[in-house]
């Protein structure tokens, strides 16, 4: 009867044992998912929150530019980033309420960088073109700019855009210049930057190269004694402005700068600035 009793107690013993251990596993369980949900629910905001609040968050907006194109984003004499587009961006961050952190590089690095993530905008002169407008959501135009044909001083075989046909220009690959170029039948060589297409065009390696207006006109102002001279310009202006990737995340940010914009060109800040950059007033279409 004894060892019944001992075998019934041992009995009783591992069943309540497993009776506590699995009322502790569900106590586990549910105490896991209490502080899992919170914490989703803590971080949700955070991860879902869009790019505006993210950039407020954060306290600055990243901004991508090449700083070697002038007067839109170059460097002055004291080695400072400078140019119309450096001072639209920080009257943008300045109405966001954020400070600015400027990323300089190369054209198609720029936009590769705006493409996963690594910047919040890119505000360096960008084109709207059909292609782009793809990839990105656009902020209103605040440039309206035509592009030139510059050639040699004394070359005379370019006098319109058709005549490009079967010439050699040099541009940044994915610019619109390169786009427009090969439209008209040119073969476009591939291109860092202005100073570079420059180079190319006064050593004869190319015949002519397409830019702004008032980029020729900046670097004739700054070169007066360089061997070129615009021949032709195109029928329509480009349309400068500002992308952003495209995303129900990025919708709040490109009304904000929207917004900004609009606030500049009213109050006169964007004449301002392009009269101080490029001479003239080239942020109303004319």
């Amino acid at each position: 009867g004894s060892e019944m009793c001992i075998r019934d107690r041992k009995r009783s013993y591992i069943m309540n044992k497993k009776r506590i251990i699995s009322a502790v596993l569900a106590l586990m369980t549910v105490l896991a998912c209490l502080v899992g949900c919170g914490q989703k629910q803590a971080d949700g905001p955070a991860e879902e929150g869009d790019l505006l609040a993210r950039i407020q968050a954060r306290g600055s907006i990243i901004v991508a530019m090449e700083g070697t194109w002038a007067p839109w984003t170059y460097h002055d004499e004291s080695d400072r980033l400078v140019g119309y587009d450096v001072e639209v961006a920080q009257a943008i961050a300045d109405k966001l309420g954020v400070k600015v952190d400027f990323v300089e590089g190369e054209w198609d690095g720029l936009l590769a960088g705006l493409d996963d993530g690594r910047y919040d905008i890119m505000v360096n002169g960008v084109g709207i073109a059909p292609d782009r407008e793809e990839k990105y959501n656009f902020s209103s135009p605040y440039a309206f700019n035509r592009t030139a044909v510059l050639v040699r001083g004394d070359y005379d075989q370019i006098h319109s855009m058709e005549d490009l046909k079967g010439k050699r220009t040099a541009n940044t690959i994915s610019s619109n210049y390169a786009a427009l170029a090969e439209s008209y039948g040119a073969t476009v060589t591939g291109v860092d930057d202005l100073n570079q297409t420059i180079e190319l065009l006064l050593s004869g390696r190319i015949d002519a190269t397409l830019n702004a207006e008032v980029v020729f006109a900046d670097y004739q102002r700054t070169h007066p004694n360089a061997n070129i001279q615009v021949v032709a310009f195109s029928d329509e202006p480009e349309r400068v402005a500002i992308p952003v990737r495209k995303g129900d995340d990025s919708a709040t940010l490109l009304a904000a700068i929207n917004d900004a914009l609009a606030q500049m060109d009213a109050d006169g800040t964007l004449s301002r600035l392009s009269v101080k950059y490029f001479g003239m007033d080239i942020s109303k279409e004319q």
